[in-house]
């Protein structure tokens, strides 16, 4: 067995984290933030809405049930960086067919155990998330703190561009959901409406979940024109989960308030953000943002509380909303923040939450049903 590598984490403000490496060696920053979830690592690394991160697990043992292909969400990890309190080197599954220190290591993917990820949650609750250096390469903490201050950090940054797909294709498989077996709305039309999907960083889930609920799915890149989406005629438009801040892609904004009354719209985390902001609002960043698979939601129509999975760091701010042409249909209960909203004259809605989480909760997966009811009632008016 080869000797272990040290690693070490530096925050901007100062902060240093010592532990062992695991995976890809060398130095990579981004912002450092932590995941909840007991499970569904390899959705988490494979999501490209963490693209820019540094992320840490907080609970302790990761990897023990290995890395299989079937249930990545995207070509490849997408992390910066990964931090385990615990890296299993063995795993026990029947469908696992890899450790997840070769998959890091494969995919040129830093990994770090043996860090206080306690500590670091704590600190990050209290002074926010961060930008953050993760190295094997240089183990000088003055001059890693200094680097970590110096990178470009995420306000302001495209990173849709770094994740999105080159060119547009069709999805052509599902889940074989079993939900959908005792699901009050599964789709029971013969006619699949025709979805255009805008990748700003879209998770394989989402597609598999379209394509489930009777949908014909075509991905576009993000910076498709509203001209080029409505040439295909589609009966709805989805707007993608993505990484990063809403404001630094005005091209993905522009385009969709072009669409806006033109054909159903349902945008999912990134894609929501941006819908509230080509409707006018204003997003704002949250201290250390929502990430895990129990975030509790409340309709506030029906007073119904859903768990969610969730992954975002900015937020649409309400109060920038126009009353008359937005309703606020959902909020997050640990914090108040905005979680769904729906347009009052236009075929438009949109939660911050991920309906298609794999591991993770079902409550809202009938969000695909709603959106293909809406589409099979625009195309009949």
């Amino acid at each position: 067995m080869k000797p272990k590598q040290k690693a070490i984490l530096a925050l901007e403000d100062g902060v240093v984290f010592e532990g062992w490496s695991f995976g890809f060696l060398g130095e990579k920053t981004g912002e450092v933030v932590f995941n909840t979830s007991m499970t569904g690592y390899q959705e988490i690394l494979t999501d490209p809405s963490y693209k820019g991160q540094i992320v840490i697990m907080t609970y302790p043992l990761i990897g023990n049930y290995g890395i299989n292909q079937e249930d990545i969400e995207s070509q490849g990890p997408k992390v910066e960086g990964f931090i385990v309190k615990e890296n299993s080197p063995i795993f026990s599954s029947w469908r696992g067919n890899n450790t997840l220190s070769d998959y890091l290591t494969r995919h040129r993917i830093m990994g770090a155990e043996g860090l206080d990820t306690r500590a670091i949650t704590k600190h990050i609750r209290q002074a926010g998330a961060m930008k953050a250096v993760l190295s094997t390469d240089d183990l000088d903490r003055d001059r890693l703190i200094e680097k970590a201050r110096n990178s470009p950090g995420l306000i302001g940054r495209d990173l849709v561009k770094e994740v999105t797909c080159g060119k547009s294709f069709p999805w052509t498989s599902g889940n074989d959901s079993q939900f959908l077996n005792h699901h009050p709305t599964s789709p029971t039309s013969h006619v699949r409406p025709k979805v255009v999907a805008l990748d700003y960083g879209i998770k394989y889930n989402i597609l598999r979940s379209l394509y489930d609920w009777n949908c014909d799915v075509t991905v576009l890149p993000a910076p498709s024109s509203a001209e080029s989406i409505l040439a295909l005629q589609p009966d709805g438009i989805l707007l993608s989960n993505g990484p990063g801040d809403p404001e630094g892609v005005p091209y993905a904004i522009e385009t969709i308030r072009q669409l806006i009354g033109k054909k159903p719209i349902f945008g999912i985390c990134l894609g929501h953000q941006l819908l509230g902001l080509a409707l006018g609002g204003r997003t704002f960043k949250l201290k250390f943002g929502h990430r895990g698979a129990n975030q509790p939601v409340k309709d506030l129509k029906t007073g119904k509380v859903m768990i969610t999975s969730q992954n975002h760091g900015f937020c649409v701010d309400p109060q920038s909303l126009d009353p008359a042409e937005v309703e606020l249909t959902q909020i997050n209960l640990n914090d108040q923040t905005l979680e769904g909203m729906r347009h009052k004259r236009f075929p438009i809605f949109s939660v911050q939450y991920h309906p298609e989480a794999s591991p993770g909760p079902h409550d809202t997966q009938g969000l695909f049903g709603e959106f293909v009811k809406m589409m099979e009632l625009h195309s009949n008016a």
